[in-house]
């Protein structure tokens, strides 16, 4: 006679193996697996949260934000995958990925995105009325971003613009209101995800052409690395302007400083625009958020109070 409870351990002993491996193929889905894009939307919501808070943000507000970016972009991705469920099998780079390859069926991935706005929704109804105003925005954007590319020639800005969206909202959720240096905040938030995603673009410009989606980089052509230029200055320009709105002190200066030397070491590493070398260049853009915030961060520590 067997134990109590054995013949349970023995099914999920049996079961655990394709268990696993369909939660694995969800966990790819939801590019758990490439802590990159998460990072990228981080660093501005963390700006945000510091400058918002003068130093001091709110503790349940910031994981709050940290558990909501990690909740919305791994929906984006899911309902992003989803939209391109038929272009993805034709591109080399993402042929491989879960729907594209068979592993995740259309209707799965569908649940997995609902289950995760359903979560993220649970976020938002922590967070005052204005922000919540706020995050029924995010929400659309989220989900028109994956259908947009296929209309307009520069996706790659709606982007920038779901990505930054939680810069209004943590400073609506920390102060009540959004105000002036918090569109500034966002307004370089969208420089920046341009700027990164083109390069994230380059990568395919050749199998997107083919396949008809559109994006930055097809649109500035062979003028790409000195458009990307102009936007590097432009957004460390905004940088300047927000130190100076904040009246943030040498610490931001110097890691404004650092970040036009990375993006200089950027654009000398996408040269000769090699797909793998654009693709190395968009994975190091976050080092650029992450010097600005701790740039933030040591002002508030070091600064007179």
């Amino acid at each position: 006679m067997s134990k109590p409870g054995s013949d349970i351990r023995s099914a999920l002993t049996r079961l655990s193996p394709g268990f696993a491996a369909q939660l694995r193929n969800y966990l790819l889905l939801m590019r758990l697996d490439k802590p990159v894009g998460i990072l990228l939307l981080l660093w501005p919501t963390l700006w945000a949260l510091w400058l918002a808070g003068e130093g001091h943000p709110d503790g349940g507000l910031f994981i709050v934000f940290v558990l909501g970016v990690i909740v919305m972009r791994s929906g984006g991705c899911v309902l992003n995958d989803f939209a391109d469920r038929n272009i993805d099998p034709y591109v080399e780079r993402t042929r491989t990925r879960p729907i594209a390859s068979g592993a995740v069926a259309p209707m799965e991935a569908l649940t997995l995105f609902i289950a995760l706005a359903l979560v993220a929704i649970g976020l938002a109804a922590m967070l005052n009325r204005p922000a919540q105003m706020l995050a029924i925005i995010a929400a659309g954007l989220t989900i028109i971003y994956p259908f947009i590319k296929r209309f307009v020639s520069v996706p790659q800005f709606f982007l920038g613009a779901a990505f930054g969206w939680a810069v209004p909202m943590a400073f609506a959720a920390q102060t009540g209101a959004t105000s002036q240096l918090a569109w500034l905040v966002f307004a370089t938030a969208v420089i920046w995800a341009v700027i990164y995603d083109t390069f994230y673009a380059m990568v395919d410009r050749k199998d997107d052409i083919k396949v008809g989606v559109k994006s930055t980089a097809i649109l500035f052509g062979d003028a790409d690395l000195f458009i990307i230029g102009a936007l590097q200055f432009l957004m460390l320009v905004a940088l300047l302007f927000i130190g100076n709105m904040a009246e943030l002190g040498g610490w931001f200066f110097a890691s404004v400083l650092l970040a036009a030397i990375l993006m200089a070491w950027h654009q000398w590493l996408a040269r000769q625009r090699q797909p793998a070398a654009c693709f190395r260049v968009f994975l190091l853009n976050h080092y650029i958020g992450m010097v600005i915030f701790i740039g933030i961060v040591l002002h508030y520590t070091f600064s007179a109070s």
